[in-house]
């Protein structure tokens, strides 16, 4: 359903009358397309803190944006260096703070932001660097923690489609997909979030136009809604997709694999053997698994039947268990592979009427946290979740007028995001340079007010 209040602050009389009345300014995102695949403009690379030891100037330099590099306290708000006469409007700001070890040293970081922001573009880009945190000195983990509040409160407040996120690194190499990722349209619906990243570097050479070329991916709840934004992500990023859904959904999954060049398998994700069906279907083994298929059944909790709350638990949360330690048992699952679950800001925020939904998508967090590192240590297989807040779908048309309205202003980008902002997500973490990015729960949700 198109997002009629969007529409109408885009226009000189909506802009004037939301600005008097004090409501929601949202702006159209610049999402990534074929044809405009980076964002328009310069990138500014600033330092607070003294030299951190990355080497981030190749990785920037990879990003496609012109960088230029200063330091805090430079006259940063002039035009930038090399830049176009005229052209002041920058892209992106990266302002590596991993340096940063005590209060005196944040100072640099407001010195360094300060002068720059009004220069940032629509739809720009606002990337923080830290380090993680030093559990022996209390002072660095203070400070490099104090990053976290500036980063989710100036996500708040930066207005106009402009996103800002911390990445916390120790190796500019491991960190660059997700750098990539977060300074490209492909990162449109992801503000206010701390992602870590390992040092682990990337196993070979990387085709970054089709990096999944060669691989095959598995996308349960694959036949529509999110589920097809994911499968036509992954295709579009060169894999072969094989798409499940369940036998009612077999025509729609047959459709979109047949669009895709790919595969279809249906059945039902809850049945106890679901994961050796799926192994033996794909007997030469799987290098992505994207945990997608989820259902609500929203009542009060006083309200609600226990056959409400079972069958959510099953579909959301049981199947992902049983079906990943199935296949991982029968090492279906490559070196290098990659599971992407699907979370929810329910999950992590709460939502009232869905205490079996939230319950079932925490659990999914909690999953991913402990079973990342061993999965990473035995199998090569990294897990991740993303945790998608009001996505414009069929489910979400479909709730009453004012409930809606609440949900696509309530978030600092003040709109709902779409499918495909949660599919660029589980690409980012399907990359196979996404190596080093492990045991993480991404919100994409335009940065929710609901939770953190």
């Amino acid at each position: 359903m198109a997002d009629r209040y969007l529409s109408f602050t885009a226009t000189a009389p909506g802009r004037f009358l939301t600005a008097r009345l004090g409501l929601p300014q949202p702006a159209a995102l610049s999402r990534w397309t074929a044809e405009r695949p980076a964002l328009d403009g310069h990138l500014l690379h600033l330092t607070a803190g003294g030299p951190s030891g990355l080497d981030l100037a190749p990785v920037l330099a990879r990003t496609g944006l012109p960088t230029t590099t200063e330091t805090a306290g430079a006259d940063t708000g002039t035009e930038a260096a090399g830049a176009t006469a005229g052209t002041t409007r920058r892209a992106a700001v990266v302002l590596d703070a991993t340096g940063v070890r005590d209060v005196d040293a944040l100072a640099e970081v407001h010195a360094a932001l300060h002068p720059v922001l009004r220069s940032v573009a629509a739809s720009g880009r606002v990337v923080v660097l830290g380090a993680p945190l030093d559990a022996r000195d209390h002072h660095q983990a203070a400070v490099q923690q104090a990053l976290e509040g500036l980063v989710r409160s100036l996500g708040k407040e930066i207005g106009r489609g402009r996103t800002v996120n911390l990445v916390r690194l120790t190796d500019a190499s491991a960190a660059e997909s997700t750098l990539r990722f977060l300074l490209s349209p492909k990162s449109a619906y992801v503000s206010g979030q701390v992602i870590g990243v390992g040092a682990e570097a990337p196993d070979g050479p990387v085709d970054w136009i089709l990096p999944l070329i060669g691989r095959t991916a598995l996308v349960t709840g694959g036949a529509r809604g999110i589920g097809a934004a994911v499968a036509e992500t992954l295709a579009r990023d060169g894999a072969h997709v094989v798409v499940l859904d369940v036998p009612q959904a077999e025509e729609d999954a047959h459709r979109v694999a047949a669009r895709l060049g790919g595969s279809a398998l249906t059945l039902d994700i809850t049945a106890a053997d679901a994961g050796e069906r799926i192994a033996a279907e794909l007997p030469d083994g799987l290098d992505v698994l994207i945990h997608n298929a989820g259902i609500t059944r929203d009542r009060r909790l006083v309200n609600m039947p226990a056959e409400r709350w079972s069958s959510v638990l099953d579909v959301n949360l049981a199947s992902v268990l049983r079906t990943t330690d199935a296949l991982l048992a029968k090492g279906a699952l490559r070196t290098g592979g990659r599971i992407v679950a699907t979370a929810s800001i329910a999950g992590l925020a709460g939502n009232a009427g869905q205490t079996n939904y939230g319950a079932s998508k925490a659990g999914v967090a909690g999953l991913v946290r402990s079973l990342a590192p061993r999965a990473l240590a035995e199998h090569g297989v990294t897990v991740n979740a993303v945790a998608p807040g009001f996505i414009e779908t069929r489910m979400t048309a479909a709730v009453p007028l004012f409930i809606r309205e609440a949900g696509r202003r309530m978030n600092s980008l003040a709109q709902g995001g779409l499918p495909v902002d949660v599919a660029e997500t589980t690409a980012w973490l399907a990359h196979p340079a996404s190596g080093a990015v492990n045991g993480q729960v991404v919100r994409v949700c335009g940065q929710s007010l609901l939770g953190a």
